[in-house]
């Protein structure tokens, strides 16, 4: 089996380099790019990207797309705020990921990833097909650049993101597959979902966390290692499904310690790799 790669999750930013620089300074040869802010998705930041992957001989794998608008990262407030299934913005946040496709496309870089929502359980409820049809919609037009469009884990069961996939009909379309948020979400073990959802997968974010412990909050993420993913078992499974993409650290905190984990959870990863 190939050796697989790990990758970082860092900021589009003000100025793209300073991002570039961190997956450099970790001894990284991969990331993804995020940023939740449209108005920096320009020329002038998309050739400063590009500059500073070629200097520092660094690959992105994704640029991962936010969009405008309320996003409540809890039970109670999500299903209404986060992704396309809240009917009042979906509209809005399709032209914006056509845009992030866009962005993508003048760079060279392979796909965008978001996160769709709490998709519905029931394919009967009334906003699935709206969101199947957004997703569609979104899909056709990465599909018009030769951009893909995954899909990150967390507020959907696997089952569900399966189906909507399939409703779709699209080659393009894949999975991001978060091994914290399935956990912090309580939507399924990660190793266990790649019995559902393992063929879609074409990049990961490799975090880790605890179960919720009440019907309001999101789980706890914690430093690789010290949650409810079992590492070895997922990279393990992911090769034998015939996964050659990037293991992409994300660490959702900042400062020095962000720093320390990162460099904890790279030594953990590399005798997995």
């Amino acid at each position: 089996m190939s050796k697989l790669q790990i990758g970082l999750l860092v900021s589009l930013g003000d100025d793209p380099t300073e991002g570039i620089k961190k997956v450099a300074g970790v001894g990284l040869k991969s990331c993804q790019v995020v940023s939740w802010k449209p108005e920096k998705w320009t020329e002038q930041a998309g050739g400063l990207l590009t500059q500073a992957c070629k200097e520092y001989g660094i690959r992105v794998s994704t640029f991962w797309s936010g969009y405008p608008g309320p996003c409540v990262w809890n039970f109670t407030d999500g299903p209404r705020t986060i992704g396309l299934v809240p009917p009042e913005n979906r509209k809005m946040r399709v032209e914006v990921l056509k845009k992030a496709a866009d962005f993508a496309a003048a760079n060279g870089l392979p796909s965008i990833t978001t996160h769709l929502g709490f998709i519905p359980e029931d394919p009967h409820d009334p906003n699935f097909t709206p969101t199947v049809e957004a997703v569609t919609e979104i899909g056709g037009h990465c599909r018009r650049q030769g951009v893909g469009f995954w899909f990150e884990t967390g507020q959907e069961t696997p089952v569900a993101l399966r189906r909507l996939i399939e409703r779709s009909g699209l080659d393009n379309l894949g999975v991001n597959l978060d091994t914290a948020n399935l956990i912090l979400y309580g939507k399924a073990n990660p190793v266990d979902a790649l019995d559902v959802i393992g063929e879609f997968v074409r990049d990961t974010h490799i975090k880790d966390g605890k179960y919720p412990t009440d019907g309001e909050h999101l789980g706890r993420e914690t430093p690789l290692g010290e949650g409810k993913v079992d590492f070895a078992a997922f990279v393990a499974k992911l090769k034998s499904l015939g996964y050659t993409g990037p293991l992409t650290i994300e660490r959702e905190i900042h400062g020095e310690k962000q720093l320390v984990d990162i460099r904890r959870a790279i030594s953990l990863l590399e005798p997995l790799l």
